[in-house]
């Protein structure tokens, strides 16, 4: 509408006075369908659990990798700045474990690529 007095009334608004979403009934049940077929239609808490999840869940699994690697590399004939890499890197990615289950899941994303580049860099001296 440009303000015109004569401009014509939208199709989107009702004779009542309200506006109508587009293409969702006004009643209850249409307005209840057009919920149920809706795309993210998830649970925001349903959503944040699952990012705590998963974020815990890489983060004690890349925690054990590291480890793992760290324990690897101590026994070889690897410089000691190999298997302190690796475990510096675990112990970021644990960090990032514990505040991805505290529900701080950026900070927990951005923990697990910082502990990931510092493995990668401590395999690089080797």
């Amino acid at each position: 509408m440009n303000g015109r007095a004569d401009s014509e009334t939208p199709p989107g608004i009702a004779e009542e006075g309200h506006v109508e979403a587009a293409g969702v009934p006004d009643d209850d049940e249409g307005a209840e369908a057009a919920r149920a077929t809706d795309d993210d239609g998830d649970d925001p808490a349903e959503v944040a659990r699952r990012a705590r999840w998963t974020a815990s869940g890489s983060g004690a699994l890349l925690t054990l990798a590291g480890l793992a690697a760290s324990l690897l590399r101590l026994t070889g004939s690897s410089p000691a700045l190999v298997p302190a890499a690796y475990a510096l890197g675990a112990a970021v990615c644990a960090l990032a474990a514990v505040l991805g289950a505290r529900g701080h899941t950026r900070r927990a994303l951005w923990l697990l690529i910082a502990g990931v580049m510092v493995m990668a860099l401590g395999d690089q001296f080797d």
